[in-house]
Protein backbone atom coordinates (compact mmCIF):
# COMPACT_ATOMS: atom_id res chain seq x y z
CA UNK A 1 0.00 0.00 0.00
CA UNK A 2 1.19 3.65 -0.60
CA UNK A 3 2.81 5.28 2.52
CA UNK A 4 0.63 8.16 2.36
CA UNK A 5 -2.85 6.08 2.41
CA UNK A 6 -1.35 3.53 5.06
CA UNK A 7 -1.11 7.20 7.15
CA UNK A 8 -4.72 7.79 6.47
CA UNK A 9 -5.82 4.28 6.91
CA UNK A 10 -3.51 4.62 10.04
CA UNK A 11 -5.38 8.15 11.17
CA UNK A 12 -8.99 6.67 10.13
CA UNK A 13 -10.58 10.05 10.40
CA UNK A 14 -9.57 12.62 7.47
CA UNK A 15 -9.99 16.31 9.46
CA UNK A 16 -11.50 18.63 6.46
CA UNK A 17 -10.36 22.46 6.95
CA UNK A 18 -12.03 25.23 5.01
CA UNK A 19 -11.55 28.59 5.37
CA UNK A 20 -9.41 28.24 8.65
CA UNK A 21 -7.76 31.93 9.68
CA UNK A 22 -3.94 31.43 9.20
CA UNK A 23 -3.12 31.96 12.90
CA UNK A 24 -5.72 29.09 14.31
CA UNK A 25 -4.11 26.70 11.60
CA UNK A 26 -1.77 25.32 13.47
CA UNK A 27 -3.16 25.29 16.80
CA UNK A 28 -6.07 23.48 15.03
CA UNK A 29 -3.58 20.82 13.02
CA UNK A 30 -2.01 20.44 16.60
CA UNK A 31 -5.32 19.73 18.72
CA UNK A 32 -6.41 17.02 16.06
CA UNK A 33 -2.70 15.43 16.20
CA UNK A 34 -3.12 15.18 20.06
CA UNK A 35 -6.69 13.73 19.64
CA UNK A 36 -5.40 11.18 17.38
CA UNK A 37 -6.72 12.58 13.85
CA UNK A 38 -3.15 12.58 12.09
CA UNK A 39 -4.28 12.99 8.77
CA UNK A 40 -5.45 16.82 7.41
CA UNK A 41 -7.22 17.99 4.33
CA UNK A 42 -6.70 22.01 3.93
CA UNK A 43 -9.27 22.81 1.14
CA UNK A 44 -8.19 24.74 -1.90
CA UNK A 45 -10.72 27.79 -1.63
CA UNK A 46 -8.65 28.75 1.40
CA UNK A 47 -6.88 31.70 1.15
CA UNK A 48 -3.20 31.40 0.79
CA UNK A 49 -3.80 27.63 0.54
CA UNK A 50 -0.87 26.69 -0.85
CA UNK A 51 1.72 28.32 2.60
CA UNK A 52 -0.69 27.06 4.29
CA UNK A 53 -0.20 23.90 3.42
CA UNK A 54 3.50 24.21 3.40
CA UNK A 55 3.14 25.57 7.15
CA UNK A 56 1.38 22.48 8.48
CA UNK A 57 3.48 20.09 6.61
CA UNK A 58 6.85 22.03 7.96
CA UNK A 59 5.37 21.92 11.60
CA UNK A 60 5.42 18.02 12.22
CA UNK A 61 7.58 15.00 11.42
CA UNK A 62 7.05 13.41 8.49
CA UNK A 63 5.78 10.45 10.28
CA UNK A 64 3.20 13.10 12.66
CA UNK A 65 0.56 14.31 10.14
CA UNK A 66 -0.17 13.96 6.71
CA UNK A 67 -1.24 17.11 4.74
CA UNK A 68 -3.13 17.10 1.82
CA UNK A 69 -5.37 19.52 -0.72
CA UNK A 70 -9.63 19.48 -0.76
CA UNK A 71 -12.11 20.51 -3.35
CA UNK A 72 -9.66 20.49 -5.92
CA UNK A 73 -11.19 20.60 -9.01
CA UNK A 74 -8.38 21.24 -12.13
CA UNK A 75 -5.02 19.85 -12.46
CA UNK A 76 -3.41 23.34 -11.81
CA UNK A 77 -4.39 23.18 -8.38
CA UNK A 78 -3.50 20.10 -7.63
CA UNK A 79 0.16 20.78 -8.83
CA UNK A 80 0.24 23.66 -7.32
CA UNK A 81 -0.35 22.54 -3.82
CA UNK A 82 1.62 19.24 -4.11
CA UNK A 83 4.31 21.45 -4.75
CA UNK A 84 3.52 23.39 -1.73
CA UNK A 85 4.24 20.30 -0.08
CA UNK A 86 0.30 18.16 0.18
CA UNK A 87 0.82 14.56 -0.19
CA UNK A 88 -2.63 13.31 -1.25
CA UNK A 89 -5.44 15.27 -3.30
CA UNK A 90 -9.18 15.03 -2.58
CA UNK A 91 -12.03 16.24 -5.19
CA UNK A 92 -16.21 16.84 -4.50
CA UNK A 93 -16.31 15.14 -8.04
CA UNK A 94 -14.57 13.22 -10.57
CA UNK A 95 -11.67 15.00 -12.08
CA UNK A 96 -9.62 12.71 -14.20
CA UNK A 97 -6.90 15.24 -15.27
CA UNK A 98 -6.58 15.87 -11.21
CA UNK A 99 -6.06 12.07 -11.14
CA UNK A 100 -3.54 12.23 -13.53
CA UNK A 101 -1.47 15.12 -12.44
CA UNK A 102 -1.50 13.12 -8.99
CA UNK A 103 -0.06 9.91 -10.34
CA UNK A 104 2.60 11.74 -12.30
CA UNK A 105 3.93 13.38 -8.74
CA UNK A 106 3.12 10.19 -7.05
CA UNK A 107 0.90 11.39 -4.71
CA UNK A 108 -2.26 9.88 -3.35
CA UNK A 109 -5.41 11.08 -5.07
CA UNK A 110 -8.96 10.75 -4.51
CA UNK A 111 -12.14 12.13 -6.59
CA UNK A 112 -15.56 12.61 -5.39
CA UNK A 113 -18.29 9.94 -6.54
CA UNK A 114 -21.85 9.28 -5.90
CA UNK A 115 -22.73 6.17 -8.30
CA UNK A 116 -21.03 3.03 -9.06
CA UNK A 117 -20.08 4.37 -12.15
CA UNK A 118 -18.09 6.89 -11.24
CA UNK A 119 -16.28 5.27 -8.53
CA UNK A 120 -15.16 2.39 -11.95
CA UNK A 121 -14.83 5.75 -13.49
CA UNK A 122 -11.94 7.45 -11.28
CA UNK A 123 -10.49 4.14 -9.81
CA UNK A 124 -9.55 2.91 -13.38
CA UNK A 125 -8.18 6.36 -13.98
CA UNK A 126 -5.97 5.91 -10.99
CA UNK A 127 -7.13 6.77 -8.12
CA UNK A 128 -6.47 5.46 -4.89
CA UNK A 129 -9.54 5.86 -3.10
CA UNK A 130 -13.24 7.54 -3.55
CA UNK A 131 -14.92 9.91 -1.46
CA UNK A 132 -18.36 9.39 -1.60
CA UNK A 133 -20.05 13.05 -1.07
CA UNK A 134 -22.10 14.03 0.05
CA UNK A 135 -22.22 10.98 2.72
CA UNK A 136 -25.33 12.66 4.32
CA UNK A 137 -27.44 12.43 1.17
CA UNK A 138 -27.48 8.56 0.70
CA UNK A 139 -26.29 7.55 4.22
CA UNK A 140 -24.33 4.28 5.26
CA UNK A 141 -26.46 1.84 3.32
CA UNK A 142 -25.28 3.69 -0.15
CA UNK A 143 -21.86 2.74 0.81
CA UNK A 144 -22.65 -0.58 1.68
CA UNK A 145 -24.59 -1.29 -1.37
CA UNK A 146 -21.74 -0.19 -4.20
CA UNK A 147 -19.35 -2.00 -1.39
CA UNK A 148 -20.98 -5.04 -2.16
CA UNK A 149 -20.02 -4.97 -6.11
CA UNK A 150 -17.07 -3.11 -5.88
CA UNK A 151 -15.00 -4.04 -2.92
CA UNK A 152 -11.97 -3.63 -4.30
CA UNK A 153 -12.47 0.26 -4.48
CA UNK A 154 -11.91 1.72 -0.98
CA UNK A 155 -13.92 4.51 0.11
CA UNK A 156 -14.12 7.33 2.08
CA UNK A 157 -17.49 9.04 2.92
CA UNK A 158 -17.23 12.59 3.75
CA UNK A 159 -19.87 15.52 4.11
CA UNK A 160 -22.33 14.83 7.31
CA UNK A 161 -20.63 12.24 9.08
CA UNK A 162 -20.35 12.62 12.62
CA UNK A 163 -20.36 10.92 16.17
CA UNK A 164 -23.33 9.59 16.28
CA UNK A 165 -22.83 7.78 12.40
CA UNK A 166 -19.15 7.21 11.51
CA UNK A 167 -19.09 3.80 12.80
CA UNK A 168 -22.36 2.85 10.57
CA UNK A 169 -20.29 4.09 7.77
CA UNK A 170 -17.31 1.99 9.18
CA UNK A 171 -19.22 -0.99 9.22
CA UNK A 172 -20.87 -0.41 5.83
CA UNK A 173 -17.21 -0.71 4.29
CA UNK A 174 -15.98 2.58 4.80
CA UNK A 175 -12.11 1.91 5.39
CA UNK A 176 -11.87 5.36 6.80
CA UNK A 177 -14.42 8.84 6.88
CA UNK A 178 -13.93 12.97 6.29
CA UNK A 179 -15.26 15.22 8.69
CA UNK A 180 -15.56 19.25 8.65
CA UNK A 181 -18.07 20.75 11.31
CA UNK A 182 -18.63 17.89 12.92
CA UNK A 183 -14.90 16.91 13.96
CA UNK A 184 -13.80 21.03 14.32
CA UNK A 185 -15.55 23.37 16.71
CA UNK A 186 -14.33 26.85 14.79
CA UNK A 187 -15.85 29.04 17.74
CA UNK A 188 -14.04 27.41 20.06
CA UNK A 189 -10.69 27.46 17.90
CA UNK A 190 -11.00 31.20 17.96
CA UNK A 191 -11.53 31.60 21.68
CA UNK A 192 -8.28 29.71 22.03
CA UNK A 193 -10.09 26.72 23.22
CA UNK A 194 -8.20 24.23 21.20
CA UNK A 195 -8.86 21.24 23.81
CA UNK A 196 -12.08 20.77 23.29
CA UNK A 197 -11.00 20.16 19.50
CA UNK A 198 -8.61 17.13 21.05
CA UNK A 199 -11.60 15.85 22.93
CA UNK A 200 -13.93 15.55 19.91
CA UNK A 201 -10.82 14.35 17.91
CA UNK A 202 -10.52 11.45 20.49
CA UNK A 203 -13.97 10.88 20.54
CA UNK A 204 -13.79 10.35 16.33
CA UNK A 205 -11.32 8.28 16.37
CA UNK A 206 -12.05 5.50 19.43
CA UNK A 207 -15.64 5.12 17.53
CA UNK A 208 -13.83 4.48 14.23
CA UNK A 209 -11.39 1.85 16.01
CA UNK A 210 -13.90 -0.07 18.16
CA UNK A 211 -16.54 -0.14 14.47
CA UNK A 212 -13.15 -1.69 13.06
CA UNK A 213 -12.51 -3.87 16.01
CA UNK A 214 -16.22 -5.12 15.41
CA UNK A 215 -15.94 -6.37 11.69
Amino acid sequence: MNETLSRIVDSGVVAVLRGVPADQLIGIAEALHAGGVTAVEITADTPEVADLIGDVAGSFDDDEVVVGTGTVLDSETARTTLMAGAEFVVSPSLHEDVIETCNRYGAVSAPGVMTPTEAVRGYEAGADFVKVFPAKTVGPAHVGAMKGPLGQIPMMPTGGVGPDNAADFIDAGAFAVGAGGALVDYDAAARADYEAITETAREFTRIVEEARADE
